[in-house]
């Protein structure tokens, strides 16, 4: 018989079944793997890896396996569960006894194939690949899969060149720990694609129907001809897209972008990535935003000028009943992120490149051959910006990618030596500032007048805080933490008061930012009589397209007072200027992050004449917030260290630390009531779900009604019985789900009768 690696039902064959034959598999997840991995220099080692990585299928075990009845489904292949025949051990171990210590590269790729980038140690909690490539069970499976497997092209060894002289950048951190994980991708891509052709050759049609690059820059083309200045601020928004159309035909490599909030850089941004690639032979756009508050915005601007057929939409926020944003074809894109332009979130982007599942690097070789703009990269986290870093280095130099630093406020990342030349920064290397004559207008630049605290003054308290911001008929005040936004919200006029906090589910912010944008507008055309005054964390800061008179920011972070000075007077439509009032809330913030931006704030502060859009106070706050710190918190770098001698890389340790978020959450499903109508959606949800626990469809759909409870808050919650358990889900209950703030979880803190919606 045969041997093979899939078969499924197929009416029109005898016996009702098709077998998909394992050399046919094999060969063809080679021919893939080597083809996507031609975009870096690993073709010869992505091709063994996919001649090999199923090695272990061809055990009379697996055979006999796949075979019965009960194992003749989709999955039949995976490992891990119960009854389930191994078949990864044998195609790693075989690389080993073939290409000694560099087979331990290889190694890593076909046995994680399905499980996982391992580490090569183990630890106190379970071992690693070297244990399990020693073990008595990994060399009867190779001994058992090599006396079946006959010989020919699937066994070839090829001559290959020596790994480390293989590896792009071989010797710099995080070289080969990103090589191997880019060949990764390329191998468990082409494994999931091989088998889809076979499984599902509809489905796999799916995936080609996106629109060309060339015809996407047509359409944008179309889109800002249409753009006619009129303004100082409409004038120069035209002369930032002609540089970023200009600078578009710079080699590639790493770019800066610097325009003031307001300046037009999302479009123009996109312009300059468009050409970037036709002009290089790339592939696709990839830009990544930190916020999901925002990412729905800017991938609804782009699906205008660009067209459904454009843009790929993937983040956990995502609208799965605006067809548009969710539909078959961009489902199975963002698998791999095989799509023109792809609009992500920058967790997304960076846990992606430091991850071990295959889920989460299947899509790592198609950003290899791209343009990468990083939207408001000043909010990178600084724990983690040695190693984002290094990989932008790295993809910039060996992987035919241009990242593009895109803010109004840049932050240090170039590199940084001392007065001795030694390296104090590596930063992410050289960059090109894509400006180059575009000149901003004083108008523009004076678009705000600060009004900066006397930093020697005591705390004010939320009563004096909220008698200030409600002097005022139109305003935003912004706070660093939810419980700060909860306070002051309640000590505000209930008439015209709005709230927005991640305490509120996705689908709930969304309404509220649409009726504020409505307020907004009808207030400038003079239709909206009564105030409106919105208080909101730092959500709404970054990129969020909304345009106040005066805008009232706690003490924070230089960069993120300048980002919320973007929300004030965004289209110079007030000639003396808006007015941002910076204020110094009753406790300093919590300890993390926060903290230290809110301390080199503190010390910019101590100077005289400080003027906080200036590129000369960017750089003094940047130096004080980088100065001193360990810019690899986690200890990623030494946990990817590589040496050729033995090729231990911890990558599973490392992933587990790679973590933007770092508190981990538990989702808690709200009954939010949309706009509109009378009833909370998610019962009908959860409901699908009891009944089919698969129904993929109705988890999606809940995702816009989560909110992610930290540990304590969370323990509270299920001892008050406020949450309860449904099925694999933590609801709350509609007492518990607030219809202006969210999610309630201390209600002896707030009076609730301070928090009815005005």
């Amino acid at each position: 018989m045969i041997p093979i690696a899939h078969t499924k039902q197929n009416p029109a064959i005898a016996g009702n079944w098709e077998d998909h034959a394992l050399e046919d598999h094999l060969l063809g997840v080679a021919a893939l793997a080597e083809r996507f991995a031609k975009v870096f220099e690993g073709r010869a080692y992505a091709e063994l890896a996919g001649r090999w990585h199923d090695l272990g299928k061809y055990r009379p075990r697996f055979q006999s396996y796949i075979r019965r009845v009960n194992g003749r489904d989709a999955d039949a292949h995976i490992e891990g569960g119960a009854g389930r025949v191994t078949h990864s051990t044998a195609g790693a171990l075989r690389a080993i006894e073939h290409l000694s210590r560099d087979g331990r590269g290889l190694a890593y790729l076909i046995a994680g194939h399905h499980a996982g980038l391992d580490n090569w140690h183990g630890d106190e909690h379970r071992g690693g690949l070297d244990a399990r490539l020693n073990s008595q069970d990994g060399r009867d499976e190779l001994a058992e899969a090599m006396a079946a497997t006959p010989s020919g092209q699937v066994l070839r060894v090829p001559a290959l060149a020596p790994m480390r002289d293989s590896i792009p950048g071989f010797g710099q951190p995080l070289s080969a720990a990103l090589w191997l994980r880019m060949l990764f991708s390329c191998l468990v891509d082409a494994d999931f694609l091989d088998t889809e052709t076979f499984m599902n050759p509809g489905q796999a049609g799916l995936r080609e129907r996106w629109a060309s690059l060339e015809v996407i820059q047509q359409r944008l083309n179309t889109q800002l001809s249409k753009f006619e200045p009129r303004t100082p601020l409409d004038h120069y928004r035209a002369q930032v897209l002609a540089d970023c159309r200009s600078s578009a035909h710079e080699a590639q490599g790493l770019f800066t972008l610097t325009v003031p909030t307001g300046g037009g850089k999302t479009l123009s941004s996109l312009a300059f990535g468009i050409e970037h690639a036709i002009k290089h032979g790339l592939r696709r756009v990839i830009y990544a935003i930190p916020y999901t508050s925002i990412i729905e915005q800017t991938a609804n601007v782009f699906r205008e000028a660009l067209g459904d057929d454009a843009v790929l939409e993937h983040h956990s926020n995502l609208d799965v009943d605006d067809p548009a944003r969710e539909n078959a074809r961009s489902r199975l894109a963002s698998e791999n992120w095989d799509a023109p332009v792809v609009v992500t979130t920058n967790v997304q982007l960076f846990e992606s490149l430091f991850a071990r599942r295959t889920s989460r690097c299947r899509k790592l070789h198609n950003i290899a051959g791209s343009v990468v703009i990083l939207d408001e990269a000043q909010l990178l986290p600084r724990d983690f910006l040695d190693p984002i870093c290094q990989t932008l280095r790295l993809l910039a130099a060996y992987y035919r990618t241009s990242a593009v630093l895109c803010t109004a406020t840049q932050p240090a990342l170039t590199e940084k030596r001392d007065n001795f030349g030694r390296m104090v920064r590596r930063g992410v290397g050289p960059t090109k500032e894509i400006i180059h004559s575009a000149e901003c207008p004083e108008s523009v630049a004076k678009r705000v007048q600060f009004h900066l605290p006397d930093i020697t003054a005591q705390r004010r308290e939320w009563p004096d805080i909220a008698a200030e911001i409600s002097q005022h008929e139109a305003v935003l005040a912004i706070v660093n933490t939810k419980r700060d936004a909860r306070e002051l919200f309640a000590r505000l006029p209930p008439e015209g008061r709005m709230h927005l906090s991640t305490w509120m589910c996705g689908a709930h912010r969304a309404d509220v930012l649409q009726r504020i944008r409505k307020a907004l507008q009808a207030t400038q055309e003079g239709r909206h009589a009564g105030p409106l005054r919105v208080v909101s964390t730092q959500l709404i800061e970054a990129g969020v397209d909304v345009d106040f008179s005066v805008v009232f920011r706690a003490l924070t972070g230089l960069d993120s007072i300048a980002q919320a000075a973007g929300r004030c007077n965004r289209e110079g439509r007030i000639a003396e200027g808006g007015k941002v009032v910076v204020f110094v809330p009753p406790k300093a913030s919590p300890p993390g992050a926060l903290l230290q931006a809110e301390n080199a704030m503190i010390e910019l502060l101590h100077a005289k004449d400080l003027d906080p859009l200036a590129p000369e106070s960017f750089r003094r706050y940047f130096e004080r917030l980088y100065g001193g710190a360990n810019l690899d918190a986690k200890g990623i770098l030494p946990l990817l260290k590589c040496d050729p001698e033995d090729w231990a890389i911890q990558f599973r340790s490392a992933s587990d630390a790679f973590r933007l978020i770092e508190d981990e959450t538990h989702p808690v499903i709200v009954p939010y009531i949309p706009d509109g109508q009378t009833d909370s959606p998610i019962h009908a949800w959860v409901g699908a779900l009891r009944e089919n626990p698969l129904a993929t469809w109705a988890r999606r759909k809940l995702q816009r009604y989560v909110v992610g409870v930290h540990d304590r808050e969370f323990a509270a919650l299920q001892k008050s019985g406020a949450i309860t358990q449904d099925g694999a889900f933590w609801v709350a209950w509609p007492s518990t789900y607030h219809p202006v703030i969210g999610l309630i979880l201390d209600s002896g803190a707030i009076d609730p009768a301070a928090l009815v919606a005005g």
